[in-house]
């Protein structure tokens, strides 16, 4: 019978940008995949747009990874479309978050080293 290998977070490091941008939405609260996709938008000014295909590609695979789970609760049904689905981040997306945090700044550490600059243009 084969072993089933356990994944820790340094297996999913570096994260694809939308499933980092996702962990940041949901470390907020839980959202659905459309109010997911324009808070990305507004938070970067519009210079990561998610199209369908990312946006729920990346939901299914963050799924799969225990990144996120789906949430049982619900908004009043007179104020939300009952199709929705609304996702929150579990503790090892948590962990996953950070790692990939500190993981950047030591790139930006970096690279700010090399060009001789803390604050890179």
């Amino acid at each position: 019978m084969a072993e089933l290998k356990r994944t820790t977070h340094d297996d999913l490091l570096p994260l694809p940008t939308a499933v980092f941008h996702i962990l940041l939405c949901l470390a907020e609260g839980e959202r659905h995949g459309y109010a997911l996709k324009r808070e990305i938008a507004r938070r970067t000014d519009g210079k990561v747009k998610l199209g369908a295909g990312v946006l729920y590609g990346s939901i299914s695979k963050m799924l799969a990874q225990g990144l996120i789970e789906e949430s049982d609760e619900r908004p009043d049904p007179h104020l939300d479309d009952e199709r929705r689905r609304y996702y929150r981040v579990t503790p090892f997306g948590r962990k996953v978050a950070k790692a990939e945090a500190a993981r950047m700044h030591e790139l930006v550490q970096l690279a700010a080293a090399r060009f001789g600059t803390n604050r890179l243009a």
